[in-house]
């Protein structure tokens, strides 16, 4: 059984591939600033690639922008559309009146089970 173990090898543990004979890609470091909290966070691109005027900041999950030599890129935010929430979609099916009603009813089955159950306690 013992002639039959791999000798010399942590399988799983490290690659058989070497870099020899590779060439990478050249690439370009982007320094991004943070809105909020003014952190600077370098991230590196392929040097052709677009590269995003925005990032989002590690630490607070803020907007942080691209910085070019001294100055910040101004991001134009006024096509941004916005995020409809729960609410919107709900007040374009219902009106209030419609809401206070269901509500209504609802608290009203709420109190008859309230009821009933505090009964059934009250007998037993």
């Amino acid at each position: 059984m013992a002639d039959r173990s791999l000798r010399g090898m942590r399988l799983g543990a490290s690659s058989l591939q070497s870099e020899e004979g590779v060439v990478f890609h050249e690439r370009a470091n982007h320094t991004y600033v943070c809105t909020q909290c003014d952190r600077e966070t370098v991230m590196t691109f392929a040097a052709d690639a677009e590269v995003p005027d925005t990032w989002e900041c590690r630490t607070c999950g803020a907007e942080a922008r691209r910085r070019v030599g001294d100055d910040v890129v101004e991001v134009d935010h006024s096509g941004d559309k916005a995020a409809r929430t729960h609410w919107d979609m709900l007040m374009e099916r219902r009106t209030i009146p419609e809401l206070e009603e269901l509500l209504e009813e609802r608290l009203a089955l709420l109190r008859e089970r309230r009821g009933a159950a505090r009964q059934e306690r009250l007998s037993a």
